[in-house]
């Protein structure tokens, strides 16, 4: 047996946003290795507690991924679909897609619009609403089927986990954010210190932060981090692959916490682990949804560099993944003192 690959693993899994049963099952399972204390809430979030002194500090993660539902079925038994999280309609062309019908059951087919099934040249400007999943089958026999309005897709197994460029580089389907899972999962392994850490595994990040607005409900932090990812930006080689953990300073919607920020600089620096500075005017994470909760929670955002964020199939490094450990491993082994 060869050894087990726990990022593959969690990447392979279908979790779109609002159907991630099966990767919070698989999340439960890892973090009863490690923790005793494991709650669910009534949202679907994953919380699991190691008790210890203050201050505290809560990682968070998302399960959820990018994917799409079935919004109607025309007689030729077309599937018009609504995309769930920020999908570009040119990146489905062509994509193969599986439409779950009942539980372990789906239906394949592939994204295409009237003009290319056709052997026509695709539209311009293409729309969102031109696109449809074509199965081969009738509207009736796709009722039979199981598939109704509502029923969920996800990207295929042609979008799993692989290796591209060497060993270092790998590819694969919602990398954002199973990459963060997996991240917080390695961190519960070898757990050295006597702080309280809270683990928060989100649902339903990429259609509004609405798993991490309600987890913090019965928590009461001192320090958030949120584990995500972020884009690789190529333009002025701001954000790269390879060139270490990406600290957010500043997104779309919030600033992050200076002090945090600051010892985030210097755990890093104590790993001897380069860092990648973000200032962004796009994109936001679960950390917006917590550092305005009970009275403002001392917020920031470490991530990883992705390429081709938010498609079939992200590009990401190993190597920053791993230095995204040690940044955070070493975050808690020299917290920021309670105020």
């Amino acid at each position: 047996m060869g050894k087990r690959d726990l990022l593959a693993e969690l990447v392979n899994l279908d979790g779109v946003s609002g159907d991630e049963g099966p990767v919070k099952n698989f999340i439960v399972n890892e973090c009863k290795k490690y923790i005793k204390n494991i709650k669910l809430d009534k949202m679907g979030n994953v919380i699991a507690v190691k008790r210890g002194k203050k201050p505290s500090i809560m990682f968070m993660a998302h399960m959820d991924e990018i994917g799409m539902m079935v919004s109607s079925i025309n007689k030729k038994g077309h599937l018009s679909l609504s995309p769930i999280g920020g999908i570009d309609p040119y990146i489905l062309i062509g994509q193969k897609v599986h439409i779950k019908v009942g539980k372990g059951k789906t239906i394949g087919g592939i994204i295409t619009t009237s003009n290319v099934l056709d052997g026509v040249d695709l539209e311009k400007n293409l729309k969102m609403d031109a696109l449809f999943v074509y199965t081969g089958l009738e509207k009736k026999e796709l009722k039979k089927a199981g598939v109704d309005v509502g029923s969920y897709m996800h990207f295929t197994e042609s979008s799993n986990f692989c290796n591209l460029g060497g060993k270092d580089i790998i590819g694969g389907k919602a990398l954002d954010d199973r990459i963060g899972c997996y991240i917080l999962l390695e961190l519960m392994k070898n757990l050295k210190t006597k702080n309280e850490v809270i683990f928060v595994f989100t649902v339903q990040e990429e259609v509004g932060l609405y798993g991490a607005k309600t987890s913090i409900f019965n928590l009461i932090p001192d320090y958030a981090v949120a584990v995500d990812v972020v884009p690789h930006n190529g333009f002025d080689e701001a954000i790269m692959l390879k060139k270490g953990p990406v600290l957010t300073v500043k997104d779309a919607e919030m600033i992050s916490n200076k002090v945090l920020v600051d010892y985030l600089r210097i755990a890093a620096k104590r790993a001897k682990i380069n860092l990648q500075l973000e200032v962004s005017e796009s994109g936001t994470t679960d950390a917006t949804s917590v550092f305005v909760a009970k009275g403002g929670i001392p917020s920031a955002v470490l991530g990883v560099a992705v390429g081709n964020l938010h498609t079939a199939v992200s590009v990401a490094s190993k190597k920053d993944i791993e230095n995204t450990i040690k940044v955070l491993d070493s975050l808690l082994r020299n917290p920021p003192k309670k105020k």
